[in-house]
């Protein structure tokens, strides 16, 4: 893709998300489901939804008549200091996240079926370009999502949390792909009931993303008695988007509470939250962001990442962070005492990986101590230079230390770091011995040691310091979108919905018109859609051609499956 002034700080490792837009591989019934959806939601939506929708489609360069190109979106967007980026359908949670607080949409390149047409579980261009895009044009929303997602994006997940993320996938894949067996489906949606009832206490992550859910996708604002529609998933759904404010939802005001709310992607929401303004969004994540780990650190913070089992980063009183896989933290009156990674790690200073301490020199993990010296008042960090030497601590000269909890660490100091106001961040040992009661947590033998400096764990979260650290942060799924074939009939089918588009945009050639409707007639009986575009064509006309094609729909409204769609279509021909 070309990358514009907002897209080009992404950093390196989100780029193997970004796909190209397939635009070409739209088919006009495709197209026909944007123009449809659009056109509905934007009659329906002036009255309902909150004031931004209407101007933020405009100014995100979206309209009603064809799917948008990413490229004529983003020459838009960044006028308002945004982007978009097409991904493959979900991708993975943090990811998702940190896009956000690059101020970048991701987009997936799909757009929903004729079958799915009312609503879709799986992310598609409608639910995103003309749900997402919109809203961002106001500032206090938009900053709001910027802060979400850089709060999200160093949310610490669970293992279940990932399974989870990969069963939702694959589900949605399945769904949104005509080829799909029921059994398949069936066996993909008993798998999410199955993990979602098999989860424990929610994760950080969990919880951000129910945040996200009841606010970003499903949010009210307004007042409990008299909301408007903001979310995505509302604004870009023609069932839910009318059926949200009737009074078998109920309307909850939103606070901190939603965070502990679960959802469930396959069917309406039978709650949503209400805002009173968009300040109140920025406010509940503030709260919220203070009960995370990466606000309160500590011996919690490291158990959770230890739980996730995935790239994090702790920070200590001095600021070094240490980045990798935690696997065991030592405690003693409920601190952390001595932490392990066993995965390369990096050690980094205000989101610099410090020199000469990249993955190439802790290959296999590290430790070190957090804490004071034992029966001394004065941390380490906080000693004088005078007060190193009183307590052995200076270069060249070999020292015991033993520290609160029972750590000792036994070497020859070769070297230490320090930060700009001079606080020693880093000591390096050689022939160094680290015990802790009667177990060598590290051997002489094994080399130089490096023990970090910080009397406690002022900071937990996911994912590195530095990026630059690590070759691989997240991991793209396995399981992909499968490009949907079509039959030699579908693919006449299509045929027919570009002809009926041409003729939108030409002098109308009833004959044409009357021999493609007698076509689909035949091949076609139940493309309601199709037949809906032929009678908006004709409407204006009191030919024999529109009374019949009208009654055909009126037949075809007898189907529970079509009934409301076809009304609201005609609806919406006769209105215009």
């Amino acid at each position: 893709m070309q990358f514009n002034s907002v897209t080009q700080k992404l950093p390196k490792h989100l780029h193997k998300f970004i796909v190209q837009q397939p635009y070409e591989a739209y088919t006009a019934q495709n197209q026909a489901v944007w123009r449809y959806v659009m056109r509905l939601n934007s009659h329906v939506l002036k009255h309902i939804a909150h004031k931004s929708y209407s101007k933020g489609l405009k100014k995100a360069g979206i309209t009603e008549d064809r799917i948008p190109k990413m490229e004529g979106m983003n020459r838009i967007l960044k006028d308002i200091g945004w982007a978009a980026v097409a991904v493959d359908g979900f991708i993975p949670p943090n990811a998702f996240m940190e896009f956000q607080a690059y101020n970048v949409l991701v987009i997936s390149s799909e757009i929903r079926t004729l079958e799915h047409i009312n609503y879709t579980p799986a992310p598609d261009i409608i639910h995103e370009a003309a749900g997402h895009a919109p809203i961002i044009a106001n500032p206090e929303y938009s900053e709001y999502l910027r802060r979400l997602g850089e709060i999200g994006s160093k949310a610490i997940s669970s293992p279940k949390d990932d399974a989870l993320y990969e069963a939702i996938r694959l589900l949605s894949i399945l769904k949104e792909n005509p080829n799909s067996s029921k059994k398949s489906i069936r066996d993909a949606t008993k798998s999410i009931y199955q993990l979602q009832t098999e989860m424990d206490e929610l994760s950080e992550m969990a919880k951000i993303k129910n945040l996200h859910w009841w606010t970003v996708e499903y949010g009210l604002i307004g007042t409990l008695e008299n909301p408007k529609l903001y979310g995505a998933g509302l604004l870009s759904s023609i069932e839910e988007s009318q059926l949200c404010l009737k009074d078998k939802v109920k309307k909850i005001p939103y606070s901190i509470a939603a965070a502990e709310v679960n959802f469930d992607i396959t069917t309406t929401q039978p709650q949503l939250f209400v805002i009173p303004n968009f300040a109140k969004l920025s406010f509940v994540l503030e709260k919220f962001a203070n009960t995370m780990a990466i606000r309160t650190g500590g011996l919690e913070g490291i158990k959770k990442l230890i739980t996730s089992k995935k790239l994090g980063t702790i920070e200590l009183s001095t600021g070094i962070q240490i980045s990798g896989v935690f696997s065991t933290v030592l405690e003693a009156k409920q601190k952390p005492i001595y932490f392990q990674t066993t995965s390369p790690t990096a050690l980094s200073f205000e989101g610099t990986e410090l020199i000469g301490h990249g993955t190439n020199h802790h290959p296999s993990g590290y430790g070190s101590t957090v804490g004071q010296l034992e029966g001394i008042n004065i941390a380490i960090e906080d000693m004088s230079p005078k007060d190193l030497e009183v307590y052995g601590i200076i270069e060249g000269k070999t020292t015991s230390l033993k520290f609160e909890g029972g750590i000792t660490v036994e070497g020859k100091i070769i070297t230490g770091k320090r930060d700009l106001q001079g606080k020693i961040i880093l000591i390096t040992f050689k022939n160094c011995k680290v015990s802790y009661k009667d177990k060598v947590l590290f051997d002489p033998s094994w080399g130089v040691y490096d023990m970090a400096i910080g009397k406690h764990i002022s900071s937990a979260y996911a994912g590195p310091a530095d990026p630059n650290s690590f070759e691989e942060i997240y991991s793209v799924s396995k399981t992909k979108t499968v490009k949907i074939t079509y039959s030699k009939k579908e693919q006449r089918l299509h045929q027919l919905y570009e002809i009926v588009k041409n003729q939108r945009t030409t002098t109308l050639d009833f004959e044409l018109i009357s021999e493609v409707f007698s076509e689909v007639l035949t091949a076609y009986p139940s493309e309601w859609l199709l037949f809906l575009e032929l009678y908006e064509l004709v409407h204006a006309n009191n030919t024999s051609l529109k009374k019949e094609i009208y009654a055909y729909l009126q037949k075809l409204k007898q189907n529970p499956d079509y009934s409301k769609l076809i009304t609201d279509g005609l609806a919406l021909i006769t209105k215009t």
